[in-house]
């Protein structure tokens, strides 16, 4: 998302960082893991198995999902800021922003917090980070598991982006592609092409929630981003650009709730790749939403999240 955020956002205006409370209990801490140390927000303090978040990006912060402290009436909700941006260290060091560290560090986070049972949520690159660590075998204690944005193979989640790009209106995509090829990734004219990318796929919320902008202003800033991303959402040449786990998503076997919007920039080939994969699971398409659906369409999102995991 660097490309947007660079520019202020664009239209979008100004990022706000305040936090809903929900009349619920907040505590607030650091802990260890590999490389440094990330923050982390608990809210809530129910009986029930906390939900734990896992944001995407990689880079974006824990803002953009903090409508799901709602939740915290039925159990504690979780968010951390992962390592690279955001409240957490940023160290300076590329080589260490790997998936596999990602992956250690999501078990120090539930070692440091004494999370023995969970129930497992991920966005966007949440959701890669989820089914990379229950494919690696780590899921102990992970009762149930909730996918956004979802995805199990960035190839075919970019072709979906591209395909997406050709349809963009008036030529559109063929103009970025112009740009591009001329290496004017900077252009105003390439950052309004951008935009245009952005409303009609990311964030479609007029005005967009200040959670989603406050994530908008972190992914600018993310060495996390950079590295292991790239300049933007559709232009993937960091450390995930050949992440694929489609052989491999049967050995998940979790009661799982995957959603995406009509309108996602992951698209949906690729939500139901995974639906078709995990043996039970279900797919919930919101619509008029698109990446960011729990920005979007708040109050039915967290509604669809109770549901699953009552």
């Amino acid at each position: 998302m660097s490309q947007f955020t660079r520019r202020g956002a664009l239209s979008f205006g100004a990022a706000a960082l305040a936090a809903p409370a929900f009349g619920q209990p907040v505590t607030t801490g650091r802990a260890k893991v590999p490389g440094g140390t990330i923050w982390w927000k608990k809210v809530g303090a129910g009986s029930k198995p906390p939900l734990l978040t896992l944001h995407g990006g990689p880079g974006a912060g824990h803002n953009y999902l903090l409508s799901l402290a709602a939740l915290a009436d039925d159990r504690p909700v979780i968010f951390y800021d992962q390592l690279g941006c955001g409240q957490a260290d940023s160290p300076v060091d590329e080589k260490i922003y790997t998936i596999q560290r990602s992956v250690d560090e999501l078990d120090a986070v539930r070692q440091a917090l004494d999370l023995k049972e969970i129930v497992l949520f991920g966005h966007s690159w949440g959701s890669m980070l989820a089914i990379e660590y229950l494919c690696q075998g780590r899921g102990a204690g992970v009762q149930k598991l909730i996918l956004g944005g979802a995805l199990a193979s960035v190839p075919q989640a970019n072709a979906g982006q591209m395909r997406l790009i050709a349809a963009m209106p008036d030529g559109a995509g063929a103009r970025m592609h112009t740009l591009e090829a001329a290496h004017k990734e900077d252009s105003a004219a390439y950052g309004k092409l951008t935009e245009l990318f952005y409303k009609r796929h990311v964030c479609r919320a007029d005005p967009p929630p200040p959670e989603f902008l406050a994530s908008m202003d972190i992914v600018g800033k993310s060495i996390a981003y950079r590295v292991m991303n790239g300049p933007n959402e559709f232009t993937i040449i960091g450390v995930i650009k050949d992440w694929d786990r489609r052989k491999d998503l049967h050995r998940i076997k979790l009661p799982t709730l995957i959603t995406t919007g009509e309108y996602d920039e992951v698209t949906l080939d690729c939500h139901q790749t995974i639906h078709q994969a995990i043996k039970g699971s279900t797919l919930e398409i919101f619509k008029d939403c698109s990446h960011m659906t729990m920005c979007e369409q708040p109050a039915k999102y967290v509604a669809s999240l109770l549901r699953f995991m009552a």
